[in-house]
């Protein structure tokens, strides 16, 4: 070889080093409206990655939740956003993609781990394209003081008939509200009541896809059966529910004042520390012994990447990591309640945490009926689900009116429902 050709070989190993080490070599800023997350990140997520992958270092960057949406956005426009994208759910992360800010996941070698249900909250309404990684959902179901039902003597309900048997227990012995929850802000009486216990009515994703695509309707047996049993709840909610806010709830459960706590996992931290007695949970009851159960398994975080960054190769290695059980594990026992969405095995340190999402071992899982495409229009089904539970449960409309109202207005705007 001539001293000429070695210098051009050794030149241009050396390029392909320095490209290779540029691909890695990077800083990867990530935008979240997770503020309260900050600690987590900066003192174990963060090094735990970086440990494994020494050339790419991770700045966490969160704005304010109620801001997230107009600063991103305004980055995003402006063309300083970070090179990963926290992602909320369905149409505020939709809109990002079609507006070519969110790079196309789906053949990222991570997206494996994920089923089709996980993926729903970011992609593309005819799941052709997945835009983000799913990180996190909540599980819906019924928190209860385990001392309350050790002292009067109560089995675990798993059937709707021992649920309010347990209920009516509860009620005639005085010593405990049945249930807290207020209908005064409304949304925690469709997000904790009728979403909580529908999905056993309509079979879960079934019913869900049905309603989108038209087969069913709101004023179908499967969608009013809901609202009967929540006309139900209001002889257990405890005097003065109609005025009771949210906070007011969790105080008067985690204070020991009653039994049963309708709930969502995001729940478990706040409580773990404020309640002084053993806590249980169970998945929301069939209508009969042996019925399929299903739950309410919502999508609630994920994780993308900005398809202007400059560092693509890197932001794909972060994301695959996120992907992996090393991550979910991380993720999971530092904010009990926020389950992973990925198949990757993953071991929960907080007994509570793991009760939840044992059920997914033996229920369907399903995501709440109102978030993907049939809040689009005016009116908005998820308001107007609000509405009509706290209507319902308070008994100032009937299960059967408040079906009428959402089909017609749904009907209004959605085409499939015309």
């Amino acid at each position: 070889m001539t001293h000429t050709s070695m210098k051009g070989a050794l030149l241009a190993t050396t390029l392909l080093a320095a490209a290779a080490a540029s691909a890695q070599d990077a800083t990867l800023t990530i935008e979240s409206w997770r503020n309260d997350d900050l600690a987590i990140w900066q003192d174990k997520i963060i090094p735990a990655f970086e440990a494994e992958h020494p050339g790419i270092k991770i700045k966490f960057t969160p704005s304010a939740p109620a801001e997230y949406n107009a600063v991103l956005n305004s980055k995003l426009d402006a063309g300083s956003a970070g090179d990963i994208i926290t992602c909320r759910p369905f149409d505020a992360s939709l809109a990002l993609y079609d507006a070519g800010h969110l790079a196309d996941l789906s053949d990222l070698d991570g997206m494996s781990s994920f089923s089709d249900v996980a993926k729903a909250g970011w992609s593309t309404d005819d799941g052709s394209v997945t835009y983000c990684v799913p990180m996190a959902s909540v599980i819906h179901g019924f928190i209860y003081n385990k001392d309350a039902f050790a002292e009067l003597g109560l089995e675990v309900p798993t059937t709707e008939a021992e649920f309010f048997a347990a209920l009516d227990a509860i009620k005639e012995d005085g010593s405990y509200i049945p249930m807290a929850m207020g209908t005064n802000d409304q949304w925690e009486a469709a997000t904790m009541g009728y979403n909580n216990i529908g999905p056993n009515y309509w079979k879960g994703e079934e019913g869900r896809n049905a309603l989108i695509a038209g087969e069913q309707k709101l004023t179908d047996e499967a969608w009013v059966a809901p609202y009967r049993q929540l006309a139900k709840w209001g002889d257990y909610l405890g005097d003065g529910f109609e005025a009771q806010t949210y906070p007011d709830s969790q105080n008067i459960f985690t204070l020991g004042r009653a039994a049963i706590y309708p709930a969502g996992s995001w729940e478990i931290s706040g409580f773990n520390t404020q309640a002084d007695f053993e806590m249980g949970a169970f998945n929301p009851p069939v209508q009969n012994a042996g019925d399929t159960c299903y739950i309410s398994d919502h999508t609630d975080i994920g994780i993308g990447m900005n398809a202007a960054t400059e560092n693509p190769e890197a932001a794909k290695t972060f994301l695959n990591w996120v992907a992996s059980s090393e991550f979910s594990t991380i993720f999971a026992n530092a904010l009990p309640g926020f389950f992973p969405l990925s198949n990757a095995e993953v071991t929960l340190e907080d007994p509570l945490a793991q009760e939840f999402i044992s059920w997914r071992d033996k229920c369907e899982s399903s995501i709440r009926s109102t978030y993907q495409i049939l809040s689009r229009g005016t009116p908005n089904l998820e308001n107007e689900t609000w509405n009509a539970s706290a209507a319902v449960i308070k008994g100032k409309e009937s299960p059967e009116d408040a079906g009428k109202r959402l089909q017609d207005g749904l009907a209004s705007w959605y085409a499939p429902q015309q």
